[in-house]
């Protein structure tokens, strides 16, 4: 019976340790960076059940804020290779296990 209460106490630390938001990689500057990241977080929490509605939050505001050609990927368990503008990379995690990352190319 201990055990299974410890399992438990375990997950649930494990998952209030990876709510905050996890950058892996990004050149942006630090204003922009921190805008994308709050953004990324607002996006994926808003639309928690709905990842193309949250891609779809995030580019139509980062083309308002910086210019166009933003792309959004969001979602779990994917790879991908991009052709990017320099200065203008976030890939993030959120949540643990849910990938955003967030580039503009024109």
């Amino acid at each position: 019976m201990a055990d299974t209460g410890e399992g438990k106490k375990e997950e649930a630390d494990y998952k209030r340790l990876h709510t905050f938001p996890l950058i892996r990689h990004t050149d942006m500057p630090e204003e922009m960076r921190v805008e994308a990241m709050e953004l990324c977080v607002t996006a994926c929490e808003k639309y928690a059940t709905n990842n193309e509605s949250a891609a779809k939050m995030i580019k139509e505001m980062m083309d308002k804020k910086f210019g166009s050609s933003w792309h959004v990927v969001i979602g779990e368990g994917f790879g991908f290779e991009i052709t990017h503008e320099v200065k203008n990379l976030l890939y993030m995690f959120f949540g643990g296990s849910l990938a955003v990352c967030v580039w503009k190319c024109s």
